[in-house]
C-alpha cells in the first residue's frame, strides 16, 4: 500500500481553500463590475458603506456584504478607526469601464457558466451537449469581452499584422466575419474604412439584430449582416478578407466551415484567424498561465455547445497541431502564426490559399 505523503495532502487542501476563496472573489467580482461599484468607488475618497450605496444607487446593506468579501480579499482598502473603505488606483486600473484591460468583465463568466453546471452534469452521463439558448447573458459578456480583447485592438494591432492590408481596406475591398456575433469589430472596421465593404454572418438572431441596429445608429451604408450557419457557406470567390475571432472552435462542423472560407476566398484572399494559443496536447499545457480556466471555458461552453448540434466538439483548447491540420485538410497551403504583444491569450493565423 503507498505511504501517504502528509506534507503533500496538507499542501493540497491549503489549496483547495485558495481555490474556493478564488471562486467566491470571482462572483463579487463580477456584481461589482455589473452594479457598477468598482467604477462609483474609483471615484469616490474614502467613504463609508452608506455613502459608496448612495452614490451608486445601490442597497447599503447587500453593499456593505460585498465591502466585506472585497476587503477580505485585498481588493478594497478599510479603515476601522473611520469606516471608510477606499478603491486603490493601482487596483482599479484592473476593475473598472475607464481601463483598456478590465478583468472584471471577464469574470462575468463565471456566474454565467455555472449557470448550466446541471445540464453539463447531465451530458456527462448521457452524452449530447447543451444549446446556446440555455446560456443567460453569454452574447452580452461574450460581446463586452470581445470589444477590449478584439475590437479595441483592431486597427492598431491586429490589422497591421498582414502587410499592406489597412491599404487595401483603404482602397476597397470585399470583407467577410464568420461568426461575428454582435458585430462590433465589422461595424468598427466599416467606419474607419468606408471604401470597404463588410458582411457578417452569425447563427444568432439576437445578435444579428444587435448588429445591425448598432449600423444603423452608426449610420452605416458599407455592412450587410445575416443569419446564417457557418457550415453552409456557399458563396465562391467573393471575398478578399474573411475573418474569424475565436470563433471555429465552437462550431458544430468546423472543417465544413473552413471549406466554405477557403471557396469563399478570392484567389489571391487572405483568411485572418483568431484562435486560443495552446497546444492539442494537454501535457504540453502545463505551463500556460490560464489553461484551467480555459479548459472549463470549454467544458462549460464551447465544447458543449458544439456537441449539441451534434458537432465535433473540438473545444476550446483544440491547439494549434489540430488547427494546422484542419486547414490543411481544407486546402489552404500557405500558413503562418503570429503573436501579439498586448495579447498572450491568442494566436493570429494569416492563411492563404497558395
Amino acid at each position: 500500500m503507498e505511504t501517504l505523503d502528509l506534507a503533500k495532502s496538507e499542501a493540497f487542501a491549503g489549496r483547495m481553500l485558495d481555490i474556493l476563496n478564488s471562486g467566491a472573489i470571482a462572483i463579487m467580482t463580477s456584481i461589482g463590475h455589473r452594479t457598477r461599484l468598482f467604477d462609483t468607488m474609483a471615484n469616490l475618497p474614502p467613504s463609508t458603506s452608506q455613502q459608496i450605496a448612495d452614490a451608486a444607487r445601490l442597497n447599503e446593506r447587500y453593499v456593505r456584504e460585498w465591502l466585506g468579501a472585497m476587503v477580505t480579499s485585498s481588493f478594497i482598502d478599510y479603515d476601522p478607526a473611520t469606516g471608510n473603505y477606499f478603491l486603490p488606483p493601482e487596483h482599479a486600473a484592473w476593475l473598472t469601464r475607464t481601463c483598456p484591460q478590465n478583468i472584471a468583465v471577464t469574470a462575468q463568466f463565471v456566474p454565467v457558466l455555472a449557470g448550466v453546471e446541471d445540464r453539463v452534469i447531465e451530458c456527462f452521463y448521457q452524452g449530447g451537449g447543451v444549446p446556446y439558448s440555455a446560456y443567460e447573458r453569454f452574447h452580452q459578456v461574450m460581446a463586452e469581452e470581445s470589444g477590449q480583447s478584439v475590437v479595441a485592438a483592431l486597427e492598431e494591432t491586429i490589422l497591421p499584422v498582414i502587410p499592406d492590408l489597412v491599404a487595401a481596406l483603404e482602397r476597397g475591398i470585399d470583407v467577410l466575419d464568420v461568426g461575428c456575433g454582435c458585430g462590433r469589430a465589422i461595424n468598427l472596421m466599416a467606419q474607419r474604412f468606408p471604401n470597404s465593404r463588410f458582411t457578417g454572418y452569425d447563427f444568432s438572431t439576437e445578435t444579428i439584430a444587435v448588429a445591425q441596429s448598432e449600423a444603423s445608429d452608426r449610420s452605416l451604408t458599407n455592412t450587410r449582416f445575416q443569419v446564417k450557419d457557418a457550415a453552409q457557406l456557399d458563396e465562391v470567390e467573393q471575398y478578399d478578407l474573411i475573418c474569424t475571432f475565436d470563433a471555429i472552435h465552437d462550431q458544430a462542423r468546423p472543417d465544413l466551415v473552413l471549406r466554405g472560407i477557403y471557396r469563399a476566398l478570392r484567389p489571391d484572399g487572405i483568411y485572418l484567424m483568431q484562435e486560443i494559443r495552446a497546444s492539442s496536447q494537454v501535457n504540453n499545457n502545463l505551463e500556460h498561465p490560464i489553461a484551467p480556466w480555459l479548459y472549463t471555458i470549454s467544458c462549460l461552453h464551447c465544447m458543449t455547445v458544439s456537441l449539441a448540434s451534434g458537432g465535433m466538439g473540438l473545444g476550446t483548447m483544440w491547439g494549434q497541431e489540430k488547427a494546422l491540420e484542419m486547414l490543411a485538410e481544407a486546402g489552404f497551403e500557405n500558413v503562418e502564426i503570429k503573436q501579439l504583444e498586448h495579447d498572450f491569450v491568442n494566436d493570429y493565423y494569416i492563411v492563404r490559399q497558395k
